[in-house]
């Protein structure tokens, strides 16, 4: 994010696993050392595509170094989020303990999870927040439907219903394949005292599915591999 700086950089802070269980890390003496080298490659007037070479293999390694050098990737649902406060944890300034940290962090995914819910874009995130807590705002989406509850036998019937109005419009020839076709389409059972269970969550899109980090080259002993450079890889690339 931004204009990475030209010439070779090399960040060597220490890094430190904060949360095994959410999988968060930072920038602190106390970490264990490692070191990553970083080349820009161009820049587009608003983000930057840097080459990183870690000497290294810390956990979230490239990640947490781009942060601490203020550059974070652009769709770093973890480090490149308003939870890490103003300066989003660049030069390892953070003005909150472990805790709340990773409080914060769960706080803004579950705040995108009930924005993708109710189909809001993200910059309506401190409307939802002043209007409430993000609790709030899951239990009011999307409740249980009663037409998705049930057993095995509630899609047989469904079944056999599908059947009779195809024989009657002639439309289709009825046979034990067809019945069973339709059979098969799965029906969702939902359990009505799960909290979670009570909210229709929709597959993420490919967008949210990427982040804008690629390994670019692998090499062992005695063989190597390349890979090609990813469309947000390209110089004149813009965000959508």
């Amino acid at each position: 994010q931004g204009e990475f700086p030209d010439g070779e950089i090399t960040c060597e802070e220490p890094i430190l696993i904060i949360s095994y269980k959410v999988g968060v890390c930072r920038v602190d003496p106390s970490g264990k050392p490692c070191r990553t080298l970083f080349q820009k490659l161009s820049y587009n007037g608003t983000s930057s595509v840097v080459r990183c070479f870690p000497h290294t293999g810390r956990t979230h390694q490239i990640r947490v170094h781009l942060q601490y050098l203020g550059h974070p990737i652009v769709n770093d649902p973890v480090y490149n989020t308003e939870a890490w406060g103003p300066q989003r944890g660049k030069a390892g300034k953070l003005d909150k303990s472990d805790d709340e940290l990773l409080t914060a962090l769960v706080d803004v995914h579950r705040l995108k999870e009930s924005l993708d819910l109710l189909d809001l874009p993200e910059e309506d995130n401190h409307c939802t927040m002043e209007r409430g807590s993000i609790e709030n705002t899951e239990r009011s989406i999307l409740p249980l439907n009663s037409q998705t509850e049930g057993t095995i036998d509630v899609k047989s019937e469904v079944a056999e219903e599908q059947v009779e109005k195809a024989a009657d419009d002639n439309s289709v020839e009825v046979t034990k394949s067809t019945a069973s076709k339709v059979e098969e389409k799965p029906v969702v059972v939902k359990d009505t005292l799960c909290g979670e269970c009570k909210l229709v969550r929709k597959d993420p899109s490919a967008k949210d599915l990427v982040m804008y980090l690629h390994a670019l080259n692998y090499k062992g002993l005695d063989w190597e591999y390349s890979s090609m450079l990813p469309k947000w890889a390209a110089a004149d690339w813009q965000e959508d």
